[in-house]
């Protein structure tokens, strides 16, 4: 990573350099400012930090659709998801217990972690429910959540038992759409 922001500098300097040597007309300075933007775009990828990226990516695809309808457009429901799963993923305790056919996962938090922790894994359940013969149901518990997960297959066990429940929300690779649903008025989760 740092040889990629290494190169991105050295790229960036003579353009710099001559921004600052002409400021004779606005005009070469933005075309020197596009230039910086180019090169930049292109040496990195990361924009700092996870749920900014994800705001990020949803908010280029609503701009490059000339079909987006504006007035539905929610970022800030987006933010709040993004805000559970770094609750969730950050904050969140988990106690595996082994049950029938599968795992039960206590996940239990204080404040509004336990509310994000109820909120992720109902939403979860109902996405992931039925996909690869797994069956997912959630439960309120007074300090947070239980998702209960059970395999038809008894070979899918040591698999479950290894993702532990952090590998297990991340299954389904559904997460982007409901991120562009979730930005566009749609709520998935409900």
């Amino acid at each position: 990573m740092i040889r990629y922001v290494l190169a991105a500098m050295v790229l960036l300097i003579p353009p710099v350099a001559q921004a600052q040597q002409d400021h004779r007309t606005g005009e070469r300075h933005s075309a020197h400012s596009g230039a910086m933007e180019d090169h930049m775009s292109a040496a990195v990828s990361e924009p700092g930090q996870g749920a900014f990226a994800a705001i990020q990516e949803i908010v280029g695809i609503l701009v490059a659709d000339p079909d987006t309808d504006w007035s539905t457009v929610d970022i800030d429901a987006l933010r709040q998801h993004l805000v559970d799963m770094s609750n969730v993923t950050l904050y969140a305790e988990v106690d595996a217990l082994p049950v029938e056919s599968g795992v039960r996962y206590e996940v239990t938090g204080h404040g509004e972690i336990r509310a994000s922790i109820r909120r992720m894994v109902a939403a979860h359940a109902r996405t992931m429910n039925g996909r690869d013969g797994w069956t997912y149901r959630a439960e309120d518990r007074p300090e947070g959540a239980a998702m209960i997960v059970t395999v038809a297959n008894p070979a899918d066990i040591p698999k479950l038992r290894g993702l532990g429940f952090f590998g297990v929300m991340a299954l389904g690779m559904h997460h982007q759409a409901h991120h562009l649903m979730i930005a566009t008025g749609r709520a998935p989760h409900r």
